[in-house]
């Protein structure tokens, strides 16, 4: 179905800037949405205290979904975080006690607040967590109600089962419940609050449908799944994992300046398409700004890099972040603490401190290569001892590694 074919707001922008992967009936839901404003949910398990840039995709068309008048629904993991989704792993999950998913319940929360608006309204966003129902369910009623609708032979055909089987990988019967406890997280969602769409990556495409599949068999309704693409950057790296680990949404995990630079240092390919997904710069201007090429091509990641920080941290810190990459300003660079500068500590111990290096054999080696500054000035001795007086009057100093790490560090 062509874009131009779309009757409803959401499906045209949707698939105009690249959310759409597969749809379980894409007319259907056209012509269902153009009818009047209906309910979507994507569910989030409580694996970590943060989500992380993977994370953000389904959040952005959460965000199209309520910008175009539809209601969004945040299910949250509670329950199902205890068992772990297998889709597409080697290997299961560590089982989390309950204290560490009530932890990551709080830690994750916050970041639906920067994208959605939990008000009122036939469009205000709600959230809910699962574990409300599973924690009460009762296994044998749970079998004759759901498992006899649900095909064995069925599961086995899906990838993210299929794949793991083929593997020689072992699957747990623990995490074969999974997909049948979110097919009934579904139609609980459907019954409660009247949700027909289930939104989600594509690795979640088999454990969609058979939720559709099961509000059709037991209450004879209509009800859509839709997926967004699972994305890779050009190079081929799984989007949001970097040298250094995952892209954390909280701040205290990655703090807006780091958030920034990660946007800055897309790949060439990769800049359009990020700003369809990532921003809500419109169509016309992301089409200007990836026709630009080499070093014009900077001010295009820039606008990356800015558009995406003022989403998740605010206009003011993502302008911050900026200036503070320009040089301009060290108000949005993130501060490590290094106690021995009070007293000296060598370059290289500081720098590996400070970046997080693996080992001070590194730090030494990005000295040798010319790829330390401090206060702007190039560090050319590994050795040499760096103390109070490399701190300026706010009682900091600037220390650059490459042209796109930077961090202020102080004494105390």
């Amino acid at each position: 179905m062509s874009t131009d074919a779309l009757r409803s707001d959401f499906l045209r922008i949707a698939s105009e800037r690249g959310y759409v992967h597969q749809c379980t009936d894409l007319a259907g839901l056209d012509a269902r949405l153009a009818a009047g404003p209906l309910a979507a949910y994507v569910g989030y398990d409580c694996t970590a205290d943060s989500l992380h840039v993977g994370h953000l995709i389904s959040i952005m068309l959460l965000r199209l979904w309520q910008k175009t008048g539809n209601r969004p629904v945040v299910l949250i993991g509670g329950g199902t975080t205890r068992i772990g989704d297998p889709s597409f792993r080697d290997e299961s999950r560590p089982l989390l006690t309950d204290e560490q998913i009530e932890a990551n319940k709080r830690g994750i929360r916050g970041a639906f607040e920067k994208f959605l608006d939990f008000g009122g309204g036939p469009a205000g966003a709600i959230e809910v967590d699962n574990a409300t129902w599973l924690d009460e369910l009762r296994y044998i009623p749970l079998l004759r109600d759901v498992g006899v609708h649900v095909s064995v032979n069925r599961m086995l055909t899906l990838d993210s089962v299929r794949q793991r089987l083929e593997r020689e990988h072992s699957l747990t019967f623990l995490e074969f419940n999974y997909m049948i406890l979110q097919a009934y997280d579904f139609r609980e969602l459907f019954r409660r609050h009247g949700v027909v769409v289930q939104m989600g990556g594509s690795d979640q495409w088999g454990n969609i449908v058979m939720g559709a599949d099961l509000i059709r068999r037991t209450d004879g309704a209509e009800a859509f799944g839709l997926t967004v693409p699972l994305l890779t950057t050009a190079s081929g790296q799984k989007m949001g994992k970097t040298a250094q680990g995952a892209v954390w949404l909280n701040a205290d995990r990655l703090s807006p300046f780091g958030y920034w630079q990660f946007w800055r240092n897309t790949e060439d390919p990769d800049v359009g398409r990020f700003l369809r997904l990532f921003t809500e710069v419109p169509i016309a201007e992301i089409a200007r700004l990836e026709r630009l090429e080499g070093a014009e091509l900077n001010a295009a990641k820039i606008t990356l890099a800015t558009e995406a920080t003022a989403l998740l941290h605010g206009r003011a810190a993502a302008e911050a972040a900026a200036k503070a990459a320009a040089g301009e300003s060290t108000a949005g660079l993130p501060v490590v603490v290094v106690p021995e500068l009070a007293d000296g500590i060598a370059a290289f111990a500081l720098v590996a401190r400070a970046f997080g290096l693996a080992s001070n054999a590194e730090a030494r080696r990005q000295i040798r290569g010319g790829g330390v500054r401090l206060n702007d000035a190039p560090v050319t001795d590994e050795a040499a001892v760096i103390g109070p007086a490399a701190l300026t009057e706010d009682g900091a100093a600037r220390l650059s590694l490459g042209r796109k790490r930077q961090v202020l560090v102080r004494a105390a």
